[in-house]
């Protein structure tokens, strides 16, 4: 695809972002309408997608990504979830979908139709989680979604590489089958563990944030090359890429809370803006890809009235077959006291069935359909139907999907609560630390300033009142209703000093302005006054709403 085309695409997505954020709408939803819309203009480029460029460059630091903000403690919790939902429905689609494209179009080949199961059956949770987060989903639902989308990637592709085996007739048995989604599996985990302890090692005798923040940057891309190239039994066995991706994401996020504050925080403004830029990308692509579908549909051997009742019939196959399937990993094994055995109290059916709504296919699938070989019997249907069950998720689950979660009222109303009680008990620990702390060291430091001792006291209380009173302002955002948070004397303390910072930096900016103060030097006040108002607004935004 051309530069300038592509860098067109990508600000005409950005701005759809920026608009759908402004009046909280679903910016994947926009960008594939308007994508549609301007992919059938007359004049408009064509911007085909490239399998290798998205499941090379798009995909592992989007995965990497959501892998690095994933607690290990909620994914250990949830594994058994995770792993039904992003492994075990992942195949059972890919099957069920194969059987009724089979039984509707019995000439196409049983391995085409397994091909095109393996293509749309992971769901991508963009969507889902995106319009979780603003409303407000419990935190189980959302590990689950997350979770599943780390993993379900990993067993589609690792079923398609067997499928288009099948189809060029060099796929073995079906413990050969097995043995490559064993070796994909445990390889792909290998690796991104390594690739995490040797990047954390590095990091660790860092002390330089923009340089940890680089070799970051690099893990993702690293994982996913250096796993899928890997054939240690021959070509056909290599490891999972996204599952090296997923590895290393869930051990460096683990190992952050290790990291320098300086650290931390440009890791996450980083990864945030490459997100915010992959994830319009990939969905203005897929809607760009209408034009070839439908060229590709034209081009095929059967009549667009049969074409359009089966790709009618995979979309809903493909959203109807996960309903059951979420209700049954939930409480089959509880019922015949199988693994994953807990005390914790079973899943509301409300909150199963936000989940079971919640599969939404997006770019993997388009992009594994439009690496399909071209000799591959069917593949004109394949993308077709690939192309009708993204399009038709996103949409119709997209868009259903706010208005359910309202209506079945998915909400934990003690979350919250809980959530404020180990928050000012942790705070507490903390206070009382702190003042543990300051009367260890008070002596020393106090001691070497040559000033008086009743000074020395006085500078001990300040250190004192500064861990007082940033103790009573999180108690106070904790224990006080939202109106008595944002008239409470430390938040209006908070806008005072935040006002004050505001006028600081103007003063700056003119006298440099006025060429009194130099840019350098200008430059270097302005980082200090701006970390502190970010320190002061995150915690008014955090805590005042």
């Amino acid at each position: 695809m051309e530069t300038l085309t592509l860098i067109g695409v990508l600000a005409g997505s950005l701005g759809l972002t920026a608009l759908a954020r402004r009046f909280n709408l679903s910016a994947p939803l926009v960008i594939v309408v308007v994508a549609l819309g301007v992919a059938v203009l007359p004049g408009v480029p064509r911007i085909e997608l490239e399998p290798e460029l998205i499941l090379t460059l798009v995909l592992p630091p989007l995965l990497y990504s959501t892998s690095l903000e994933s607690s290990v403690t909620h994914f250990r919790a949830n594994l058994r979830s995770i792993v039904s939902l992003g492994v075990l429905l992942v195949v059972v689609t890919a099957f069920v979908v194969a059987f009724v494209v089979h039984l509707l179009l019995p000439d196409l080949p049983w391995a085409s139709a397994l091909v095109l199961g393996a293509v749309v059956s992971p769901p991508d949770a963009v969507t889902a989680v995106a319009i979780g987060r603003r409303l407000g989903l419990p935190r189980g639902i959302m590990t689950v979604l997350t979770g599943e989308s780390l993993v379900n990637d990993a067993a589609a592709l690792t079923l398609y590489k067997v499928a288009l085996a099948a189809v060029a007739g060099t796929a073995g048995s079906l413990g050969h089958g097995f043995a490559v989604f064993a070796v994909a599996t445990v390889l792909g985990i290998a690796v991104g563990l390594l690739i995490g302890a040797v990047v954390g090692f590095l990091r660790s005798r860092l002390d330089d944030p923009m340089m940890e923040s680089a070799f970051g940057i690099v893990v993702p891309f690293a994982a996913y090359v250096l796993a899928e190239h890997l054939h240690p039994f021959g070509a056909e066995f290599s490891g999972s890429g996204v599952l090296a991706v997923v590895a290393a994401g869930l051990y460096l996020g683990y190992r952050s809370l290790d990291a320098s504050p300086p650290t931390r925080m440009q890791d996450r403004s980083v990864w945030a803006s490459i997100d915010v830029i992959l994830e319009a990308l990939v969905f203005a692509l897929v809607g760009l890809q209408l034009p070839f579908v439908l060229d590709g549909a034209e081009n095929a051997a059967r009549d667009n009235g049969t074409l359009a009742v089966v790709a009618v019939m995979v979309l809903l196959v493909t959203m109807f077959v996960r309903i059951p399937a979420v209700f049954l990993s939930a409480y089959l094994p509880r019922s015949l006291q199988l693994i994953g055995q807990t005390k914790r109290d079973p899943t509301s059916w409300r909150s199963l069935a936000v989940v079971s709504w919640t599969g939404m296919r997006g770019v993997v699938t388009i992009a594994a359909a439009s690496g399909v070989p071209a000799d591959t019997p069917g593949r004109a249907e394949i993308q077709l139907f690939a192309f009708a069950v993204a399009v038709g998720t996103v949409l119709i689950q997209g868009l259903t999907l706010p208005p359910l979660i309202r209506l079945l009222k998915v909400q934990d109303p003690d979350e919250e609560t809980r959530d404020q009680a180990e928050e000012l008990a942790a705070r507490q620990i903390a206070q009382k630390a702190a003042h543990e702390r300051l009367r260890e060291i008070s002596g020393d430091y106090l001691s070497k300033l040559d000033i008086p001792e009743d000074k020395a006291h006085m500078l001990e209380a300040r250190l004192e009142r500064l861990v007082d009173t940033r103790y009573q302002f999180a108690q106070a955002a904790i224990t006080l209703s939202g109106e008595e948070r944002r008239s409470s004397p430390h938040a209006q303390f908070a806008r005072a000093r935040r006002e004050l910072l505001i006028t600081q930096r103007a003063a700056m900016i003119e006298e440099n302005r006025a060429g009194r103060l130099d840019d350098d030097v200008l430059q270097k006040v302005l980082r200090e006054l701006d970390l502190e108002e970010m320190s002061v607004t995150t915690a008014l935004r955090n805590r005042l709403g």
